[in-house]
């Protein structure tokens, strides 16, 4: 039992089906422990790739999409891919391989600061210390992609907490027979004891059940409030969005849910194809005119950008409600 098998029991217990990779050594214990779980491992050509096709994973499936990269530009390589999944508010796990705890900052290949890099294109990012912390930094990174606002997250595995420890000794050179000088013997003492912290514990880490994240409630009030001005419009059109249709398996009662309201509708990004072909509810023509006639607009996981002329298409007197889980984009540009 290795790292590599902890990360594949978490990954298998989340509800994965798939990991996408570009192989590397800092991380080939988790590939081989993926398969061996029945995780299927497709290897990609370009580790934006991965990350892409973990992004339509989890926008198709509703399950955090995985990617695993290796250290140093196998993790540089997947930034644009990481951004794409950050503007679309899609969960995507990110797992890359770093150099070993005890060479970082010395020189070692591939190492390079990666926390920083991505410290502006996703929600949320560690660096795992010891072996112990395997398990709950992933889990608790399937956590932080689907609460409140989804997006991409990234966990740093330097490549002494995925292999067993005997590999780990020898590579430290703690399995041969110890320096005869002083200075030697200093160093080997310091690097046993530092193996010893890595490993520490390992046997108490466990895999828990699969997280179930759902978005916070409506507030009622507010609920209520908006039913009443809709109930008094004469002309209400309402805009559907992607953010509408990110919990995937749900996709469906968003449909009833908006054939229900009897509002004429314009859909949008991943929204499109939501009721059917020929929905008599929906618009699909002449959506700035339409916009400019209605005397209520509702949006529903809309932003109001450049793509609504950053809010210029509405009616000045016109009644605005936005229902939205990323508080940026509920106020940008216009307020409801």
């Amino acid at each position: 039992m290795h790292g590599g098998d902890t990360v594949a029991d978490v990954l298998k217990a989340q509800g994965v089906a798939f990991v996408f990779t570009l192989t590397g050594g800092h991380i080939a214990p988790i590939l081989v422990a993926a398969k061996a779980r029945g995780l299927r491992v497709v290897d990609v050509r370009h580790e934006a790739n991965a990350v892409f096709a973990a992004d339509a994973v989890a926008r198709l499936t509703g399950t955090p999409g995985v990617a695993v990269v290796t250290a140093g530009p196998g993790v540089t390589n997947t930034i644009t891919a990481v951004k794409n999944a950050q503007m679309a508010q899609s969960p995507v796990v990110l797992l890359g391989g770093a150099a070993a705890t005890a060479l970082q900052g010395r020189g070692a290949l591939q190492d390079i600061d990666q926390l920083s890099l991505f410290q502006s294109v996703v929600k949320w990012s560690t660096s795992v210390r010891k072996v112990r912390d395997l398990a709950p930094a992933v889990e608790e990174a399937f956590q932080r992609s689907q609460e409140e606002t989804p997006g991409p997250v990234f966990v740093e595995m330097p490549v002494d907490l995925l292999y067993d420890e005997a590999t780990v000794r020898q590579w430290y050179g703690l399995a041969s027979q110890g320096s005869r000088s002083l200075s030697g013997r200093i160093v080997q003492k310091y690097l046993d004891l530092h193996v010893n912290r890595l490993f520490a514990d390992k046997e108490k880490s466990t895999v828990g059940p699969k997280l179930i994240v759902a978005p916070p409630p409506p507030d009622q009030g507010l609920v209520s409030k908006a039913a009443t001005k809709l109930h008094a419009a004469q002309r209400p059109v309402m805009l559907v969005g992607s953010q509408a249709v990110l919990d995937a398996p749900h996709v469906a009662r968003v449909a009833d849910a908006v054939a229900r309201l009897g509002v004429p509708v314009y859909l949008s990004g991943m929204a499109r194809g939501l009721l059917g072909v020929d929905h008599p509810l929906q618009l699909r023509h002449q959506r700035r005119q339409a916009l400019r006639a209605a005397d209520l607009v509702l949006l529903a996981g809309v932003p109001v950008d450049f793509r609504l002329d950053y809010g210029r298409q509405f009616r000045r007197r016109a009644v605005y409600i936005a229902a939205n889980r990323s508080k940026d984009d509920l106020t940008r540009n216009r307020k409801p």
